[in-house]
């Protein structure tokens, strides 16, 4: 009776994708008309998909989630607010780093770039974007401004250098902040700010908690925006 729970997420997590499966499957064999190479390779890779997906949402619900939150909380203790700054940046500027999402499309780029944009360097400029978005976001909890005030600010910097920032620097860049918000990033970063809300009197962590993960992105677009920009010059 133990496992009972355990197989209902798994089967949870396993319903979430067949969905998805069943479609692609059915326009490879009926709507394309191709059979799919490896009936058997297909079968597997679908079960591990399952138990990797399953394993991974336990895993940060066990570790990542109750470790950002108790780092956020106990922020507090830190009397100079600026250190906590520097913290939030290097977390997330470190997170970044191992996103896989975001590795794949700087391969790519690399690839149809024919190796001017190299991936390392999208990878730091990406990651150094995000590391100040998350130090935004945390100077918004810590000096409880209101979300539209930090927001419209960051949106005007985007389109300005929009207009300055070579091909295909824009459209990367808008890719690029959708990678980060990957397996890693989320739990860790959404913990902590909602976990430093939390703990901050007169600080409601239901509307400053949250947001920070918008924030980050919009911190990697112009970092990548700006990358380009410096490449032009």
């Amino acid at each position: 009776m133990k496992g009972l729970p355990n197989l209902s997420a798994l089967w949870e997590t396993a319903i979430s994708i067949i969905p998805l499966t069943a479609i692609l499957a059915a326009l490879q064999i009926f709507i394309l008309k191709k059979p799919l190479h490896n009936v058997r390779d297909f079968i597997i890779g679908f079960i591990l998909s399952v138990l990797g997906l399953h394993l991974f949402l336990k895993g940060t619900t066990m570790s990542l989630i109750p470790l950002g939150d108790s780092v956020g909380r106990n922020f507090v203790i830190i009397e100079k607010k600026w250190i906590i700054l520097v913290i939030g940046f290097v977390i997330g500027y470190a997170a970044t780093l191992v996103e896989p999402g975001l590795k794949a499309l700087a391969l790519e780029v690399e690839e149809l770039s024919q190796g001017a944009i190299p991936h390392m360097v999208l990878i730091h400029g990406v990651a150094v974007g995000f590391g100040c978005g998350m130090t935004i976001g945390l100077l918004k909890i810590l000096l409880n401004l209101p979300y539209i005030k930090v927001l419209v600010p960051l949106l005007l910097i985007v389109i300005l250098l929009s207009f300055f920032a070579p091909e295909p620097f824009g459209a990367i860049a808008f890719d690029a902040a959708s990678a980060t918000t990957g397996p890693v990033n989320i739990p860790i970063n959404m913990a902590l700010a909602v976990g430093l809300a939390s703990v901050i009197k007169g600080v409601d962590p239901l509307i400053s908690g949250f947001g920070i993960v918008g924030l980050t992105s919009i911190g990697s677009m112009i970092s990548v925006m700006i990358l380009g920009i410096l490449t032009k010059i």
